[in-house]
This record gives C-alpha cells, sequence and structure tokens, in this order.
C-alpha cells in the first residue's frame, strides 16, 4: 500500500477544516499509542470509556467530554464533533506542543539576492527589486486578517554579505557587510526582519538603490553556505521560524565555507560511480540542513546558471527543509522573465505551514516503514519539515507484517503538527480506513496505478544514490514482470502463454513505467547535462500524485479541430508521433514545459487566426510567441493555456515548434509511447521484453 499524502491544501481550492478547541487540556489521545480523537474510537460502559481503533488500549473519558450513548452504543453529539464524524480537521494545539512551552512568532521571509555580475548585467536584479515592491503587498495572511503578520529582511551578496536596516524610523535604508563569512553573524536585530506595512518607505527606496548600488560591479565569484547561515541565524535571533528566497547564479567558489568545485565530469556516465554525480556533498551542507529545520527555516531557491552550479549539492537544503527549486538557464529578462515572476508570485503567495513535524499511526498487523518527499528524518518515525506547503507531497510506504482483518480493515491516522502565518500551533488529522481482502484478485482490480508510479519513481530516486543506475533500473523492470506474472499465475483465467494478460487496473502500469525510465534522471545519457538530472530528481521528490501522472504521460492536445465554442478543453490523444498530423496543431504539456506543436501543412487561416502572419512560412524558428489576437481561435487557445498553467504548481513557458525545425527534437522527447532519444525503449517495444520477462518467471 502506498497512500500519498497531500499534507496541506490551499484553502482556495477546498473547503477550510473545522477547527476542534480544547482549551488548555488540548486534544484527547490514546494513553498507549498517542492516536489523537477519531472515529475509529470506540465508546463503551454508557460513554465513560473508549477504546482505541488503533491499539484496542481502554481509555478512560475525561469528565469535561463525557456525553451519553444512543441505543446504537454511539455519542450523542457525534454529528456536532468533526473530530468523531470527519476524517479530517485541526486541533489547536495547547503550549505543550511548543517549543520551549511559549506560544510561537508569526514568521518571516528574508530574499537573499546575488548581486555578483552575471545577475546585474542580465538585468535579474532590477526585475527582482521590481517585483517586490507590489509583491510584499501579498504575502499570505490568515483567513479573514486585513494583513500578513509576515515579517520580512533583506540580504544582498557576492562574495561577501550585506545586511540592510529598514526600521521604519529611518529616513534612508542602512547597510551593514560581513566579510567574514567563515563565522557568519546578524550584524544587527533590530530593524533588520520588519514589518512591510509600517516599514514601506524604507524597502521601496532600499529596492530602488540596490540596482544602482552594484551597477558598475566585476564581481563574479559567490558564497552559498554562509548565505543560508545568516538566514537561519537572523531566524534564530528573532526567534522565529520562516523561509529564506535565494536568487543565486553560480558555484560558489569563493572561499568560504561549502565553497564547491566543479565535479560534472561525464566520464562517469554508465559506470559504477555514476552515483556519486547524485550525491551532496556532505559536511558543511548536512549541518545546515539540520540547523534549518530545527529552526524551522525553510529554503527556496532560485537558480539562474549559465553552466554547472553543482544542483546535487546546492539544492540538498531545500529538498530536505520543504523548500523549493526553480531552475531557469540562461537567464533573459525577455525570454525567462514572466515565467521567473509568475513562479516568484505564486511562491511567496501560497499556503503554508512551518516548524512541521509528522507522525503516522496505523492499527496492527501494518506499519508506516518509509516517507518520501521534501522532508527531514532525524529518526524512523518523526518526519520533520522547516515548513509544509500546498505544492508538496509526502509519499509513504506501508508494510504488513501480521495477518490484518478482513472486518475491521486497516485504519491509519496522520498527525500534522505546525505553526500558522499568524502564529499559532495547530494539528492537522488526516484518518483514513482501507477494506483489506485476503482473495489477490481483489487487490489487484482496486489496484491505483498513479499512486504506485508515484512511488516507484522517488523509490528509485532515492536508490540512485547509493546503486549503480542500471541496477536501479533493472530491479524496476523485474518488480513490474513480477507484479503482472503474480496477477497472470494466480488471478487471469487460463489462456496461451503467447498472450499477454494485464489487470485492468493496471493496463497503464507499463506505459508510465517505460516513461520512468526514460526519464532524464534514470536514462543515463552523456548528452543531458548533470545539472538537469539532478534538478529532476530532486523535483520529482516533492511530487504529488497528479504531477508525476502528467511528468510521465504528458498530456497532446489536438487544437485544430477544437470546437471554438465550447468551453471544454478538447480530449488529449496517445502521445505518439503516429497521433501528429501535418495539417495540424497540438499543444503538449507534463507540468514543467509546453509546446506549441505546429505541422508543415497547417491550414493558412489557422495560422493567420493564431499568429497574425498569412503562412506557416511566415513565422521565423527563433523566439516565436502566440500573440493575443481578437479572434475566436486566439481566445480558445489562451484560454486553454491558461486553465492548464492554472493547474500547476510552476509557470510552464511555451515554446512553439514547427515540423522539422531543429528545436523540433526538444518536443519529441516527451513523445513518451515512441523510442526515447536518448536512448529507452519504445512502449510497444517494451512491453515485448516485460511479456517476455513474465513468460519466463511462468515457466
Amino acid at each position: 500500500m502506498f497512500p500519498n499524502l497531500k499534507c496541506y491544501c490551499s484553502s482556495s481550492l477546498i473547503t477550510p477544516l473545522y477547527i476542534v478547541n480544547h482549551g488548555e487540556t488540548g486534544p484527547i489521545r490514546c494513553n498507549r499509542c498517542k492516536a489523537y480523537m477519531c472515529p475509529y474510537m470506540q465508546f463503551m460502559d454508557g460513554g465513560r470509556r473508549y477504546q482505541c481503533g488503533f491499539c484496542s488500549c481502554v481509555n478512560e473519558v475525561p469528565v469535561q467530554y463525557f456525553q451519553h450513548l444512543d441505543h446504537m452504543g454511539r455519542r450523542m453529539d457525534l454529528y456536532e464533533r468533526p473530530e468523531l464524524s470527519l476524517g479530517s480537521y485541526e486541533f489547536i494545539a495547547t503550549l505543550d506542543y511548543c517549543k520551549n512551552n511559549k506560544p510561537p512568532n508569526p514568521p518571516a521571509y528574508i530574499f537573499m539576492i546575488d548581486v555578483s555580475y552575471n545577475n546585474i548585467k542580465s538585468g535579474l536584479v532590477k526585475l527582482i527589486c521590481e517585483e517586490l515592491k507590489t509583491l510584499l503587498d501579498r504575502l499570505p495572511k490568515e483567513e479573514g486578517a486585513e494583513t500578513s503578520p509576515i515579517k520580512v529582511g533583506f540580504v544582498t551578496y557576492n562574495k561577501i554579505l550585506h545586511f540592510y536596516n529598514v526600521k521604519s524610523a529611518l529616513a534612508q535604508p542602512q547597510m551593514m557587510v560581513v566579510s567574514d563569512v567563515a563565522e557568519m553573524f546578524v550584524p544587527l536585530l533590530d530593524g533588520f526582519l520588519v514589518n512591510f506595512q509600517e516599514s514601506r518607505a524604507v524597502v521601496n527606496n532600499l529596492l530602488d538603490q540596490i540596482p544602482d548600488m552594484f551597477a558598475d560591479t566585476n564581481e563574479s565569484e559567490t558564497v552559498f553556505a554562509p548565505v543560508i547561515q545568516a538566514g537561519v541565524e537572523a531566524l534564530k535571533a528573532a526567534e522565529c521560524s520562516g523561509k529564506l528566497f535565494i536568487f543565486h547564479s553560480s558555484i560558489p567558489t569563493a572561499e568560504a565555507p561549502g565553497k564547491l568545485k566543479n565535479r560534472d565530469d561525464r566520464k562517469l556516465v554508465g559506470t559504477e560511480k555514476e552515483k556519486t554525480l547524485f550525491q551532496p556533498l556532505r559536511g558543511v551542507y548536512e549541518q545546515l540542513t539540520k540547523d534549518c529545520v530545527a529552526q524551522g527555516c525553510c529554503v527556496d531557491l532560485f537558480l539562474f546558471p549559465n553552466q554547472y552550479v553543482d544542483i546535487a549539492t546546492v539544492g540538498d537544503v531545500p529538498s530536505h527543509t520543504g523548500g523549493s527549486i526553480y531552475k531557469y538557464s540562461n537567464f533573459q529578462v525577455e525570454v525567462n522573465g514572466q515565467q521567473f515572476v509568475s513562479d516568484l508570485r505564486r511562491d511567496v503567495e501560497k499556503s503554508i505551514g512551518f516548524d512541521a513535524i509528522m507522525r503516522v499511526r496505523t492499527g496492527t498487523g501494518f506499519r508506516a516503514t518509509d516517507f518520501f518527499g521534501a522532508v527531514y528524518m532525524n529518526n524512523t518515525t518523526d518526519v520533520e519539515m522547516a515548513a509544509v506547503d500546498c505544492d508538496k507531497a509526502v509519499t509513504v510506504e506501508f508494510k504488513h507484517d501480521d495477518t490484518l482483518s478482513e472486518e475491521s480493515g486497516a485504519v491509519m491516522q496522520c498527525a500534522l503538527l505546525y505553526t500558522t502565518i499568524g502564529g499559532q500551533r495547530r494539528l492537522r488529522i488526516h484518518n483514513l480506513s482501507l477494506n483489506c481482502s485476503s482473495q489477490l484478485s481483489e487487490l489487484y482490480k482496486s489496484c491505483e496505478t498513479d499512486a504506485l508510479i508515484n512511488f516507484f519513481a522517488k523509490s528509485a530516486y532515492r536508490a540512485m544514490l547509493n546503486q549503480p543506475l542500471k541496477t536501479v533500473r533493472e530491479i524496476l523492470v523485474n518488480q513490474t514482470a513480477h507484479m503482472l506474472a503474480c496477477y497472470r499465475k494466480h488471478c487471469a483465467s487460463p489462456s496461451a502463454a503467447s498472450q499477454l494478460i494485464l489487470p485492468d487496473a493496471m493496463k497503464v502500469f507499463p506505459v508510465y513505467m517505460n516513461s520512468l525510465l526514460k526519464t532524464p534522471t534514470l536514462v543515463g545519457s552523456t548528452e543531458l547535462s548533470t545539472d538537469d538530472r539532478a534538478f529532476h530528481r530532486l523535483l520529482v521528490n516533492a511530487m504529488g500524485v497528479e504531477e508525476t501522472q502528467v511528468l510521465l504521460y504528458p498530456r497532446l492536445i489536438p487544437l485544430h479541430t477544437m470546437d471554438v465554442s465550447s468551453d471544454a478543453i478538447p480530449a488529449p490523444v496517445r502521445c505518439s508521433e503516429e497521433r501528429l498530423s501535418e495539417s495540424g496543431i497540438f499543444l503538449l504539456e507534463n507540468g514543467l514545459s509546453m509546446f506549441l506543436w505546429l505541422g508543415q501543412a497547417c491550414p493558412p487561416d489557422l495560422i493567420q487566426n493564431l499568429f497574425n502572419v498569412p503562412s506557416l512560412g511566415h513565422l521565423s524558428s527563433e523566439g516565436m510567441s502566440l500573440p493575443v489576437l481578437d479572434n475566436a481561435h486566439s481566445r480558445k487557445i489562451h484560454s486553454i493555456i491558461s486553465s492548464i498553467s492554472q493547474q500547476r504548481a510552476t509557470s510552464m513557458k511555451l515554446l512553439i515548434v514547427k515540423q522539422k525545425d531543429r528545436s523540433e527534437m526538444l518536443f519529441r522527447q516527451h513523445l513518451v509511447e515512441d523510442k526515447g532519444l536518448h536512448g529507452g525503449a519504445s512502449y510497444m517495444d517494451f512491453l515485448c521484453y516485460v511479456h517476455r520477462e513474465i513468460r519466463q518467471l511462468l515457466t
């Protein structure tokens, strides 16, 4: 069983959860296993005691929680109490659940901008400063609150760090420089973290000045680890949790802790040592991760590399603190500016909780054994996250080590303790009860293929840090063959051995598995950049089921036959070159990239409606864009693109490719049913190979 627990939901998309407040006594829990009060607790003895649904321990009901039972043995207030009648709800936590038994302070956001030569020259620093002026008005706030309680702070850096005092009483911001990056400290306490509404004038003044201050810089070397250290120290001093937004462009080669050197050796691809390319450098960065998690300091990293930056290492802290990593290679304001700004806006505005710790409890017979996500594990049961937001999912693997009862089923409870934006400590509880069966056929009937492939992707991406990629790929194929052979042997009706029989619920499993084997991370080609492969690996690690589903099987949507009067998005077709037609236009998206493919024989009137030019020949192959025009076709396509973009966690830059152009190669590598450009079988070849493996296992 591989439930994928999406821990934190955006309140704009679903009804907010009911909040239960038991006052100073706090939530009611089982004395033995510490499970929280939920619908699986069985009340007895006229309502004076209850039996825990997880460990069967019989507990006394606290006096203030007592309620009589009806003739069915249910509490009279069953439907008035969310914790007795709902699967998900929240408890307000007492001081016992807070650090040092003190209520937490509201969090802080610290913006840390790399002002080295490349970022100034590309116009990035100016863009960030301009955007922040409006964005700081849109910091997340509690439901119904007028303003956001989040404090903000600013740091710029290259080889040294510059801190800014933006206290509201100042006429001008003040800069303080720390050049001793080996012993990092924050040179000021008062005035570094401020309320934006109160210090608006000084902050805007600072954001106007930063691009000019460094306009003539020639400094191209940067530090990185001391930047994170500075952020953690600042949050420690303010006794709060928070998030660092780091805008960084190059491998940190300046003399400082965490200095890195280029270890991008493509000669290792395909060898036993290939795994070392993806292993982060330990030491300084490992300690930083621990410090961040202990402080509730989440790191979000925006990378703007022109060459290798060692994403495996610089992305390690974000990927263990509930952070996100964004990458814009060879950044140019006019090309990637809009995509970056969209990502930054969403990242600053999204629903988030801080200083989180999660535990999954289960009934007897099975237990949670492994956790995959942007999390930190100090022991085998506590999943720690410096922050948890609406785009992150934790995949949990369960193993059953004893008999499960078909009558009572398997129950589990996920409890997430976190701090809200307003600085309130809360417990979010999710309860789930699953049916159990002794019949294998029942298991295959209700198998959840999308969750299964999410689990396989995450476990393979973890295994590749310790095993050769060839071994990891072989294990994936073997597991696929074993699962399907088991079905064939125990569940399928007898038929010729030459026939491939798949369970209904797993019909698409082989196509997903083949696609996973062809991902940049697992395919192992010297043509792919090591950073791109490491980046892809870290992204997938935090993804939910829906994201891995569309990543491994992109949507290919025909637009030339669409009904412009309908609101619906046209149905996608199979992701193969066979489905493309020379006279067609197709949109392809996988949650990270988006392409508009134009067939050679596209009708001129369609091209006129979309691009305002008479025919395909009039479109230049370089840097095409899709204008907004006042006609039904243009409006419909823009509406489809906008609707898809809203469903995705990151902004996708639209690439327009013409059939037979050089840029078409980028598009073709996403046609996952075909042979992979960098290696990897077509879907049909993979299916034949798996079938051979199954037959071998059965004989």
